[in-house]
């Protein structure tokens, strides 16, 4: 069973930034592709960013040039740096690993004010 923690989340103005963390448990899968999906609501959960276990990115046309993911596979962990936020990205940010079945964090809040 693996399980991830993620922190970070927060009240920040527009413009500002932000950078969340996702743990994983077990360090065997730090190898495993991982990323970060959000919903806000009244919407579905969208992909936001992801990471294969070789460091190749993808983003949601979006976040492109204002966010950042990346990992840190001897401490286990990938991030997402959001810089220049704007309202419109304020959601639950859930961090997940794929592995024979995704794994899920808990979500973490992140609220933009205008």
């Amino acid at each position: 069973q693996v399980q991830l923690v993620e922190s970070g989340g927060g009240l920040v103005q527009a413009g500002g930034s932000l950078r969340l963390s996702c743990a994983a448990s077990k360090s065997i899968y730090s190898i495993k592709p991982m990323g970060w999906y959000r919903q806000a609501p009244g919407k579905q959960r969208e992909l936001v960013a992801a990471i294969t276990s070789g460091g190749s990115t993808n983003y949601a046309d979006s976040v492109k040039g204002r966010f950042t993911i990346s990992r840190d596979n001897a401490k286990n962990t990938v991030y997402l740096q959001m810089n220049s936020l704007k309202p419109g990205d304020t959601a639950v940010y859930y961090c997940y690993l794929s592995d024979l079945i995704r794994y899920w964090g808990q979500g973490t809040q992140v609220t933009v004010s205008s």
